[in-house]
């Protein structure tokens, strides 16, 4: 007798990015193993922070059926600028939507609640109590550590002692806790008495091929091109990347910016300043591949003052390419880790012309860049391969049975 599933997040299908992808990929493969699997999701959104097109006329609760997953929608508020409040704000909206939708669902066996809104984790608790289901907590990103580390939390720390405290008391409610990476993995420690469980992202070798792609339209310059593709928001540090435009090299060098979030607006205004740094919308999924592999470089620029709450997932992507990856980010974090055990790209703690140096250095030497890509690709699918992680999530399952 096959298992029911419902799994709670605010994204899934049709986003075809970041956690929403993953969610996808996830119930794909629950169902694909005859589990029946529900959705309880909100309207789509990421990355432009906007309700896709589709559904802005859709009512405020709607049912969907993607192939064989059934899914419950709940409208949500989404605001142009996501300030602190107003992310509260979206989070309680989309939760207040989910309470009405539990509602419907049919009785889960296990509970799959998806961080990073922690009130996903209270709306699991809700039908772990209601009717006996096993519930799977899966940190993507420890939210309130991500808003603390990024300021909030030294003007609010009576609200965050508060916080802290009540996500502690929520994931404590979980089976099984897992997390993304090693360093959230010890951070996860620190709030649940339960072992927590790695579960990383995954990525598939076959979606991605070096060795087998068209030269995308958006990267058709003569120039060494370097691109980033993601979400364009607050936790990229675009001071930096700015910077980056003003001292490279316009002759020699195109940067591609590809995404959309929060900050899409405001970069767009600063960087039409520079003749030599394009920026385009996010593509379909089945044109990542020729974009990641059509560059010669990747950069992700992060904030330094974060430290290990969320491992980027386009990470894996950017290595999957073959390309190699330069990236700034806090000099404790597990992504400096994967560079450095890659040999893939180079990581840096700040900002300096020194960048621009090493960049120019790889330019001159292609053996040497397709030899860091190699390392890269290698790394990733010997670490993050989506097969071995789809058979670690299915045995995992089979404990909550």
């Amino acid at each position: 007798m096959s298992k029911n599933i419902t799994i709670i997040s605010p994204n899934f299908w049709p986003e075809d990015t970041a956690i929403g992808l993953y969610n996808t990929q996830l119930s794909k493969l629950l169902t694909d193993n005859q589990y029946k699997v529900t959705v309880i999701t909100a309207f789509p959104y990421y990355p432009q922070w906007s309700i896709y097109k589709a559904y802005k006329s859709k009512p405020f609760l709607m049912e969907e059926n993607f192939d064989g997953i059934r899914i419950l929608r709940s409208r949500q508020y989404i605001p142009s600028n996501p300030t602190f409040f107003k992310r509260i704000l979206h989070l309680l909206s989309f939760t207040f939507g989910c309470v009405i939708n539990l509602i419907k669902t049919s009785k889960p066996d296990i509970v799959i609640s998806i961080v990073p809104f922690t009130t996903t984790i209270l709306l699991g608790s809700v039908l772990k109590f209601c009717y006996g289901s096993k519930l799977w907590v899966h940190i993507q990103d420890f939210e309130f550590d991500a808003a603390n580390q990024t300021g909030y939390g030294s003007k609010l720390k009576t609200l965050f002692k508060g916080l802290y405290w009540i996500e502690k008391k929520l994931i404590n409610q979980a089976d099984v806790a897992s997390t993304i990476s090693q360093s959230m993995i010890k951070m996860l420690e620190q709030k649940t008495e339960t072992t927590p469980f790695f579960l990383p992202n995954w990525i598939d070798e076959n979606i991605i091929t070096p060795n087998n792609y068209s030269q995308h339209q958006f990267l058709k310059s003569n120039k060494t091109k370097i691109l980033y593709s993601g979400n364009i928001g607050q936790k990229q540090d675009w001071n930096i990347f700015l910077n980056f435009c003003k001292d490279i090299d316009p002759t020699q060098y195109q940067i591609i910016v590809v995404g959309d979030g929060a900050k899409k607006k405001w970069l767009m205004d600063q960087i039409s300043l520079y003749n030599h740094v394009e920026c385009y919308p996010p593509v379909p999924f089945m044109e990542l591949s020729d974009l990641l592999c059509s560059t010669d470089f990747h950069i992700l620029f992060q904030k330094t003052e974060v430290i290990d709450t969320v491992m980027p997932s386009k990470i894996l992507g950017m290595m999957a390419s073959g390309r190699p990856s330069i990236i700034i980010g806090n000099k404790n974090s597990e992504v400096k880790k994967t560079m450095e055990d890659s040999k893939g790209g180079l990581y840096f703690n700040h900002y300096s012309k020194a960048i621009i140096n090493k960049i120019e250095q790889l330019t001159t030497n292609p053996s040497k860049r397709l030899q860091m890509g190699g390392s890269a690709r290698n790394y990733v699918i010997s670490n993050f391969s989506s097969q071995e992680i789809f058979e670690k999530v299915l045995n995992k399952m089979k404990t909550l049975q």
